[in-house]
């Protein structure tokens, strides 16, 4: 992606590692960074795009950054094995979170085990190789057993925070925050670059009429539209991601692990079942109501396998608490995401920002 901007006439790469925001007056003037050889420099634009990942140093500025850290990624590349099913990717529904493996290439599979909280076992003195071989490998399809336990033998083992943040910006004159510096969810669907690329165009086609970026104060209010537009396609994935990552973990109570098992069938089914989820997860869907209807519809299958052919008190009992339990886990993430920008977007007053005079 690099490359392809760079071969542009109109773009010149500058690479380096940025230090500081340049502020004057309440607004972004550019940036300080310092390149390769250690030289500090400065560089100055009507807009600065802010998107300096996960662990982003510049962001504290330019919003309200409550990052959450659920759980870790434990990374491997088993080497010469074949996956159950060629060329698609694998959820395992493991106990106590799920794995991830999918292809990455002819001969390689990345294999992501999350492990809940941030204290992870330590890989120095054994005890992360420990707990995968005892805990993790018995959990994996047979195929993959002998390539699971060669990677750890050979300790090519890589660990990663899962983030999640719920986007709150201060809008900024002079500059506008992006990508994971922004935005995060948990990345058990992989919709980390969906939502960014999607942001991508929104603030495309926003800038797309202006042929002067000079007016910063303009300028930002005008931008203020991004952060309503882009809620669509953003909070359906985040909210997906968020709570498919808390159905799939396993449980000790009898109503979530009825929930996880409907919420595998419900997928089985095929049809609309498993098209409509799969067309949320990718942002084909970006309606957040059809992600509820969806996730209510899960339980209220989850409750009908319970009651039939014959309810009992007890079944009873655990289908009102599964109901209750899908409740506690999706409206908190949609209280994060924002009702109004996300159900009713056009009640927003910055949806309708026309651009700037010229």
């Amino acid at each position: 992606m690099r490359e392809k901007a760079a071969s542009l006439s109109n773009v010149r790469m500058e690479q380096g590692t940025v230090t500081s925001l340049l502020e004057e007056n309440g607004t972004i003037k550019g940036v300080q960074y310092k390149t390769k050889a250690g030289q500090e420099l400065k560089a100055y634009a009507p807009l600065t795009i802010v998107c300096d990942g996960c662990f982003s140093n510049l962001r504290r500025s330019l919003c309200n950054p409550k990052v959450d850290v659920p759980s870790c990624f434990v990374g491997l590349v088993l080497e010469n094995c074949q996956l159950p099913f060629a060329n698609h990717g694998h959820v395992i529904l493991a106990d106590p979170s799920p794995i991830l493996c999918y292809p990455i290439s002819s001969t390689e599979v990345r294999c992501l085990v999350d492990v809940p909280g941030q204290k992870l076992p330590s890989i120095a003195n054994g005890e992360m190789a420990n707990y995968l071989k005892t805990r993790v490998a018995p959990q994996l399809p047979p195929q993959l057993y002998d390539a699971f336990i060669s990677a750890i033998d050979q300790g090519k083992i890589r660990t990663m925070p899962n983030r999640s943040m719920p986007a709150d910006p201060y809008p900024t004159p002079g500059a506008l925050l992006m990508g994971d510096a922004f935005n995060m969810r948990h990345p058990l669907t992989g919709g980390g670059m969906t939502v960014a690329l999607s942001d991508i165009v929104v603030l495309r086609d926003l800038l797309k009429p202006l042929s002067n970026l000079n007016d910063a104060v303009s300028l930002s209010k005008y931008l203020e539209s991004f952060y309503t537009l882009r809620k669509p396609v953003a909070s359906t994935i985040n909210t997906l991601a968020g709570a498919l990552y808390k159905v799939f973990c396993a449980s000790p109570d009898q109503a979530r692990k009825e929930m996880r098992e409907a919420c595998f069938d419900y997928l089985s089914l095929g049809g609309v079942c498993s098209a409509g989820p799969v067309a949320l997860l990718s942002g084909l869907n970006p309606r957040p109501l059809s992600l509820v209807v969806h996730f209510f519809a899960v339980a209220i299958y989850g409750v009908g396998r319970l009651l039939l052919p014959f309810p009992s008190l007890k079944r009873m009992w655990i289908g009102a608490r599964l109901i209750s339990g899908a409740s506690s886990i999706i409206f908190p993430i949609i209280k994060a995401e924002g009702v109004r920008q996300m159900f009713f977007p056009v009640t927003v007053p910055a949806y309708y920002r026309a651009p700037p005079a010229k």
